[in-house]
């Protein structure tokens, strides 16, 4: 484990919470439950303090060992317990790569946990290997790579990742947000975390499986890291219909129409990319690999006010410095894509 960096010491010796034993066909009077549930729901019982079922079958949907996976309520739980488990407040720091996913920002800042940048390079927004390993030498203790990025859709590739993984060693925790990788054409990076200690990968069911409303996701590491991170995680994190929901829809059948909607939503990309560059009102659509497009607008405001009309809603980063006038445009049914690009038009038109 000597690739493995050491979270907080009392993490490490942090003792377990002991729940009650949970075993069918007893008289369960050591949990402190209601005796019935209304409506012979059988929710007065306290879920699974891990679910094991689901654990099994997330294991088998990501092609990773059961052992090495833990289940969480997105990757969002994932993104906190991780920061929690590895850094101490006020005085560790985490390495992130803007523009991309701002609940990594939102949590350190919860935490008191402070915020290295390594900016994403040029136009094309490409990882900058030798300044996140800059980052990681003051003693980051977690690397955050969101790959494919959230808002930008651009890649990290195998071989800068495993630049990084190599050079950090020992030192710090990459975290690999995989979030949008089903709508890539390059697959997960989940076995490279089977090799690597100082890899945790994030997958989710909320994006190409479209279970956002059950906040299902997974953090995919070696046994010692799940080991640690379950000393973390709350029991009974996961509620009993939510783990019954999720069981039941992950079917063949929801595989093979998961499997549909993405190649749908790749066509999709494509052919709202090529209109979207055609306009006068658009200056520049930038390559993706996730589920959205990220462009840039002449007059980002008059477009969204013309939109918010029509009842249409994208998502603006006029916030940020690098994504002035640009917005995140989600890739949604033909019908949907068509009213946006009908829209868009129709506001040139205005404009001439």
């Amino acid at each position: 484990m000597n690739d493995l960096p050491p979270p907080r010491s009392d993490i490490l010796n942090l003792k377990s919470y002991i729940a009650g034993a949970q075993i069918n066909d007893t008289i369960r009077l050591n949990a402190n439950e209601a005796p019935a549930a209304a409506g012979d729901t059988g929710l007065n019982r306290y879920p699974e303090v891990r679910p094991l079922a689901l654990r099994n079958r997330l294991a088998s949907l990501f092609d990773v060992p059961a052992e090495n996976l833990l289940v969480t309520r997105g990757t969002s739980e994932a993104i906190d317990i991780l920061m929690r488990t590895w850094c101490k407040a006020y005085r560790d720091t985490i390495v992130t790569t803007p523009p991309t996913f701002d609940m990594y920002r939102l949590y350190a800042n919860i935490q008191g946990i402070d915020i290295l940048e390594a900016p994403l390079l040029g136009d094309n927004f490409s990882f900058d290997v030798s300044t996140i390993l800059s980052a990681c030498g003051s003693g980051s203790k977690l690397v955050f790579l969101c790959s494919p990025n959230n808002p930008t859709g651009s890649q990290i590739s195998q071989s800068d990742l495993a630049k990084i993984i190599e050079a950090t060693k020992g030192r710090s925790i990459i975290v690999l947000d995989e979030a949008y990788i089903e709508f890539s054409e390059r697959g997960s990076f989940a076995k490279l975390a089977l090799q690597h200690n100082n890899l945790v990968v994030l997958r989710t069911l909320s994006k190409a499986h479209g279970l956002a409303g059950v906040r299902c996701g997974a953090a995919i590491a070696s046994e010692a890291v799940i080991n640690i991170l379950s000393k973390v995680l709350p029991p009974y994190s996961f509620p009993t219909p939510a783990i019954q929901t999720v069981l039941d829809i992950l079917s063949d059948k929801h595989l093979q129409e998961s499997a549909a909607i993405v190649a749908s939503v790749v066509s999709e990309r494509a052919r709202v990319s090529a209109h979207l560059e055609k306009l006068d009102c658009t200056t520049f659509c930038w390559p993706s690999e996730a589920n959205f497009i990220l462009v840039h607008f002449s007059n980002l405001k008059m477009i969204l006010s013309h939109l918010a009309e029509r009842k249409i809603l994208i998502r603006e980063f006029s916030d940020k410095p690098e994504l002035k006038n640009c917005a995140r445009i989600t890739i949604g049914l033909k019908e949907q894509n068509d009213a946006l690009i009908n829209a868009l038009e129709d506001f040139v038109e205005r404009a001439k």
